[in-house]
């Protein structure tokens, strides 16, 4: 397959994202890299039971792990990445709400206090996991009444069901927040500096 003349990417085919998410291709595409990208079909709630008991942030790294395996076992010639994201408030999970009720939930369970964001990438070369690392950012989220969280609510629309938490800083959930600690990319969910650090030492980056 022909690659893009202004990618920066310079492995033998693109590289493979075992997922669908556009905010994960959208930060490897704006880094240059020609990337395509495969729906890893692992069941995540089934990874959690198995490793119970691991740190969140053990937990991100063995599910970024599953879904780079699933990939590269039926692509085993690519370089595939894995990425998942935990989302830990003082050791409880929580995963992407249901519906606007859920995450109104989430928004009461998290206004006033900080979370962690445990952010992990696994990298599978030759149809094996060959690398893995998890970066984790911290934010506190501002006191929010009733009121505010129905605005919120109202202002972000269906896109509150897309992420852990019920909110994208690249959007309206921007004002949710008085303090973030950590690299923009690894809150979306991809931590680029490692990621293209690892790449690199690869020589699979054009520098």
């Amino acid at each position: 397959m022909p690659h893009d003349a202004s990618s920066l990417w310079r492995g033998p085919a693109p590289l493979l994202l075992a997922s669908t998410s556009p905010t994960r291709r959208a930060l490897l595409a704006s880094a240059g890299l020609t990337v395509e990208t495969r729906a890893p079909g692992v069941d995540e709630r089934a990874v959690e039971a198995e490793a119970a008991g691991l740190s969140p942030a053990r937990l991100a790294e063995r599910l970024a792990a599953a879904k780079a395996a699933a990939v590269a076992s039926v692509a085993p010639d690519r370089v595939v990445i894995g990425a998942d994201q935990v989302l830990d408030l003082d050791g409880t999970l929580f995963h992407k709400p249901a519906d606007r009720a859920g995450a109104a939930a989430h928004l009461a369970r998290l206004q006033g206090r900080l979370h962690a964001l445990h952010s992990a990438v696994a990298v599978a070369v030759d149809g094996a996991v060959a690398d893995i690392f998890v970066v984790t950012a911290r934010l506190t989220m501002r006191s929010l009444d009733e009121a505010a969280i129905t605005a919120y609510l109202d202002a972000a629309g269906p896109a509150v069901t897309g992420s852990v938490g019920a909110y994208q800083l690249e959007g309206v959930g921007i004002h949710l927040f008085d303090r973030i600690e950590g690299d923009h990319s690894t809150i979306l969910g991809l931590p680029l500096l490692p990621l293209l650090a690892r790449l690199r030492g690869r020589g699979l980056l054009a520098f």
